[in-house]
């Protein structure tokens, strides 16, 4: 396993995801200039991976297709552009298209970068690899909202300008690195044909949940805590703390599921998160309520590795190429992050933050609840009788 790749898909992840979460401190600002609804920094939370989503296939293909190299370099190309746009932009539709076109950016820096990675892994150590790149990823998402709240500070040109050099930088160097990939004639219909299986559907969802519950908490987080008097720095500060405890948690998560087995720690982190959501609206101070959301994020942190890697060992068993497998994770992340901070959004504006906030936890439960009976019955067959004949 070439070492040199693994801190490449780790780099490209990192600078992804960071320019993804730059706009939580930013939120208050851009609501308050612009006069925004909450409905409508919803929906500015929600560009991103609606760009994603409808990317992700797409994106598949090309990686699939052409080369995991070809899906980076354009996923690169993808967001330097339209993060220069949402630096100088003052308009919210430019900065709704701007975001929207960073997730398609996004849906093929992903697609590209982890089914390279993947195709050069020991199927072994596929949670470990997978969580060390989100662990980066992680990182990514610490050092956005300080990178928002420097941009707050001082120039939105100037710190969405630097996209320029990380974004050039990595493309030169995915240049340089033997890629073995060989192409595959696949299409969708392999992608639809997989999809009819229930454990994909079901993995898929695992990806899903955890992405709907970040949707709400990246849009009405910010907004509660501005209502508790906290600055874009605080803010900032809150989700970089928040970060950085899932980006600690994410690889020894994805090693428990290689030894463990993928459900184990999605079990604990749906337990976790459904407490910690049904909770979140009520701390009477900001100081409270950024250890909720702190707390919120680590156990939401619990599924990402585990249920990135079954998704990808189930894709790989269905036959599906390596990019479409990813391409699948980024769909099913997508429609999370869609529905929990654009329709989140509005929810909150029609019936207040609890009704979200409560759906979310109703999903870690319900879904708590079907993992855990069919544990049950699966050991339940396992000890019948082996009929004869």
């Amino acid at each position: 396993m070439p070492r040199h790749l693994v801190i490449l898909v780790s780099a490209i992840v990192l600078v992804d995801t960071m320019f993804y979460a730059v706009v939580a401190p930013l939120l208050p600002a851009l609501t308050d200039d612009l006069d925004l609804s909450k409905a409508s920094a919803g929906l500015l939370s929600a560009a991103y991976p609606a760009g994603t989503l409808l990317g992700s296939l797409p994106a598949g293909l090309l990686a699939s297709r052409r080369s995991p190299r070809t899906a980076v370099l354009l996923g690169l190309g993808l967001l330097a552009g339209s993060t220069l746009v949402f630096g100088f932009a003052q308009q919210i539709v430019l900065l709704d298209l701007a975001r929207f076109v960073q997730g398609v950016g996004g849906a093929c820096s992903w697609a590209g970068a982890l089914a390279w990675l993947i195709a050069e892994a020991p199927e072994e150590r596929r949670g470990e690899l997978i969580g060390t790149a989100l662990g980066w990823a992680i990182g990514g998402s610490l050092f956005g909202p300080v990178l928002g709240s420097l941009a707050e500070a001082t120039s939105h040109e100037l710190v969405f300008g630097s996209v320029v050099v990380f974004a050039g930088g990595l493309a030169l160097w995915a240049t340089t690195m033997e890629c073995t990939h060989r192409s595959s004639p696949q299409g969708l219909d392999a992608v639809i044909s997989a999809l009819r299986r229930p454990d994909i559907r079901t993995a898929m969802w695992l990806v899903t949940l955890p992405a709907l519950a970040f949707g709400v908490v990246g849009v009405l987080g910010p907004l509660r805590l501005d209502g508790f008097g906290f600055s874009g720095t605080a803010v900032g500060a809150t989700f970089l703390v928040a970060a950085a405890v899932e980006a600690c948690v994410s690889p020894v998560v994805g090693r428990l599921s290689d030894r463990r087995g993928r459900l184990a720690p999605i079990r604990v982190g749906l337990a976790a998160a459904a407490v910690l959501l049904l909770v979140v609206t009520l701390p009477g101070s900001g100081v409270l309520l950024a250890m909720v959301l702190v707390l919120t994020a680590a156990a939401l942190g619990l599924f990402w590795a585990p249920a990135m890697a079954l998704l990808s060992d189930l894709a790989e068993d269905a036959g599906l190429a390596l990019g479409f497998g990813f391409a699948l994770v980024n769909l099913a992340w997508a429609a999370g992050q869609v529905t929990g901070s654009g329709i989140g959004g509005v929810l909150a504006k029609a019936t207040g933050d609890g009704v979200p906030f409560g759906l979310a936890a109703g999903g870690c439960l319900a879904t708590l609840w079907v993992l855990t009976r069919g544990r049950r019955a699966a050991a339940a067959a396992a000890e019948l009788p082996v009929p004869a004949g």
